[in-house]
């Protein structure tokens, strides 16, 4: 049976780890190479680096950070944040990351999806898309959040994993450090229509959140949280032990 990630996510805005509710409001956490260290040596499956601000910005994601991360980090390595081109593909692998995150990227040239999985192989793509809900519609946010598309989230999904996405991770602005749980109806939606693993974020403010997020939606395949693991909410350690006791296959 395929065991469920648990994955720490950190978004990275001039050097530092920062974090803030519905998108906005971020404070300082820590140094994102030492939370690495941290997260990892705790027993955490994956790390997702989003360099937060790159896309807005119109810059590319920083490489010194992820360089050195990688050299002391020794699970899987996620990283999004500025991904418009296969050459940003390129830097990114090279630094160190073992799957790239592509977002506002792919709504400007949704073609980088295919020619990035062309060339590197679908499991190193991954579409991640900031939802929110518009007049009672799931609609497709681009540049951090700071911008409607307009485009309708699902089919844009579905499409992003026609085209070679491996993998979605699924960024509920709606309940994002809420801490009221995950969205599970947009979840649920997602692991209907498609059939490749899909990663929950936001909106886990208790262990109890995470066995009802595996409970209620079993095709997910992994939820990412932040604040809840930078603050101290929420010991990965223990958090795997309650999973285990609810008969949710985890890696310990």
């Amino acid at each position: 049976m395929i065991t469920k990630r648990i994955i720490p996510c950190l978004d990275v805005r001039d050097g530092r780890v920062v974090k803030g509710v519905n998108f906005t409001g971020l404070r300082d956490v820590s140094s994102p190479v030492e939370l690495a260290e941290f997260y990892s040596s705790c027993g955490a499956d994956e790390l997702v680096f989003y360099d937060i601000t790159a896309s807005s910005d119109g810059r590319k994601i920083f490489t010194d950070i992820l360089t050195e991360t990688a050299k002391r980090v020794f699970i899987p390595l996620t990283v999004g944040g500025g991904i418009n081109t296969v050459e940003d593909f390129d830097r990114v692998l090279k630094c160190g990351a073992d799957k790239v995150s592509v977002n506002s990227g792919a709504i400007k040239n949704p073609s980088l999806i295919s020619e990035a999985a062309k060339l590197y192989g679908d499991q190193c793509v991954v579409i991640s898309v900031d939802i929110k809900r518009v007049d009672g519609l799931f609609r497709v946010f681009a540049k951090g959040g700071r911008e409607n598309t307009g485009i309708e989230a699902i089919s844009w999904i579905k499409n992003c994993v026609d085209n070679g996405a491996g993998e979605v991770v699924v960024n509920s602005m709606d309940t994002d450090g809420v801490k009221g749980g995950f969205d599970l109806e947009l979840l649920k939606e997602v692991c209907d229509t498609v059939s490749v693993p899909v990663i929950a974020s936001g909106g886990a403010g208790k262990t109890e959140d995470f066995i009802t997020l595996f409970n209620e939606i079993p095709k997910v395949d992994a939820g990412l949280a932040a604040s809840v693991f930078h603050f101290g909410e929420i010991q990965i350690k223990d958090l795997k032990e309650e999973m285990a006791k609810a008969n949710i296959p985890v890696r310990r």
